[in-house]
């Protein structure tokens, strides 16, 4: 296993091969463009989406793709794991309140997933901003909020 020490933001990286099953969804993410970049949509209007990830203890939101401008924000903190779309691994640790903002240019995304690592619920809030370079992704109706 190659660990390599990313900067002070990130615990490690990795870039060992991923097992045959994560390939496989990997793939199937590719064809199917899951815009689902949280577990429940609590919220859309005709400028944001408002997502919520709620992860147990060892629980993963699968590969999904992001094509919108967002930011995301570290509700709870806590230690996870994601496969990034280059072949990395990457394990870090958020802590509460911790926010980013990322932004992608027309026929750009991210693919990725996360999986909690730690002992306790880990949960972020996600906004996408759908007047972004790309068009926002078709989304099912089952990750809507229950009203």
């Amino acid at each position: 296993m190659a660990l390599t020490m990313l900067d002070k933001s990130t615990d490690r990286t990795d870039k060992s091969a991923w097992p045959a099953a994560l390939n496989a969804e990997f793939e199937r993410e590719k064809a199917n463009n899951n815009g689902c970049v949280g577990t429940t949509l609590l919220s859309e209007d005709d400028r944001v989406r408002v997502w919520i990830i709620r992860l147990d203890p060892g629980e993963r939101i699968g590969f999904h793709r992001h094509v919108l401008d967002y930011f995301w924000t570290s509700v709870s903190g806590g230690k996870g794991r994601q496969h990034l779309m280059d072949g990395s691994t990457v394990e870090y640790t958020y802590r509460p309140g911790e926010t980013r903002h990322e932004s992608y240019g027309a026929g750009r995304y991210k693919v990725h997933d996360l999986e909690n690592l730690g002992d306790k619920e880990m949960v972020f809030m996600t906004i996408e901003f759908l007047d972004s370079a790309n068009k926002p992704l078709q989304i099912p109706d089952k990750v809507h909020a229950a009203a």
